[in-house]
């Protein structure tokens, strides 16, 4: 597997057969490599990234609780998510959010086999980079900031406009990772800009509303480390309808004519 594939091609290989061993190399041992950089590279690239995207997301929380406002958690999220995309992206395809994840398999750009490893690699990094926020940060500012979880939503009537909140600007955020990078007709090189950017925007506009979430795994590693579960549901159910939108518009009306569905 070449290093120069795109993220696209990497996810849509229809089959795993074997290529041919270069001269003088067993092809047991070119069948290994292959697995591995198929199958875990990709999965431990998913958990390095999100461990330390959601360290640097939660951290910039904790340490805000001065009140600056909600500018440095926007660039601190979009900055860290930026750079672990440019990291890892060739390698995994630097999703780091299972609402990413699902979109991006729904639109043809990951393989089934890949989708619940990793997510569950992007769980365990959310529970890494908050027990890692936690372990730098003082008891009371930790506590004052609730672990970075998101505590918000106060009662049952501000469920409804959170719970929108995190579909529409999910939707963003997805949409905006599928057609910069899954999407051949509108990919770019500036794709890790481009959704870390829109992290920034999403949290600017609507960090008051629901906290501005727009992903499970940095919603359940705080909530675990912080045991705080008020709402979190929220942060499940509005990211993956998000997602399931994305797809939607994607098949149907924007990917080109080998993604969507409709007037090929």
């Amino acid at each position: 597997m070449s290093v120069t594939e795109s993220k696209t091609e990497l996810y849509n290989m229809e089959s795993c057969a074997d290529t041919a061993a270069p001269a003088g190399e067993k092809p047991g041992s070119r069948r290994l490599s292959d697995i591995f950089e198929r199958y875990v590279q990709p999965c431990v690239a998913e958990l390095l990234g999100s461990a330390l995207f959601i360290f640097v997301g939660c951290s910039s929380v904790i340490e805000n609780v001065e009140g600056t406002g909600r500018l440095q958690p926007a660039l601190a999220h979009g900055l860290a998510l930026a750079v672990v995309i440019t990291l890892f992206g060739e390698i995994s395809g630097g999703h780091f959010n299972p609402a990413v994840s699902l979109s991006v398999f729904l639109t043809g750009g990951l393989r089934v086999v890949l989708l619940l490893p990793y997510i569950l690699a992007q769980l365990l990094g959310g529970l890494i980079g908050a027990g890692l926020a936690m372990a730098i940060s003082s008891s009371e500012k930790h506590s004052n900031a609730t672990g970075a979880a998101f505590n918000v939503v106060k009662s049952d009537g501000q469920v409804g406009a959170a719970t929108v909140a995190e579909m529409v600007m999910t939707l963003f955020l997805t949409l905006t990772v599928c057609m910069a990078a899954v999407n051949k007709r509108t990919s770019s090189s500036m794709a890790p800009f481009c959704v870390g950017l829109t992290v920034v925007v999403d949290i600017l506009a609507g960090g008051a509303v629901s906290g501005a979430c727009m992903n499970p795994a940095r919603a359940f590693g705080p909530a675990v480390v912080s045991n705080y579960w008020s709402y979190h549901w929220i942060y499940w159910v509005g990211p993956l309808v998000g997602a399931l939108l994305t797809a939607t518009f994607v098949r149907l009306l924007l990917g080109d004519q080998k993604i969507r569905v409709l007037l090929k």
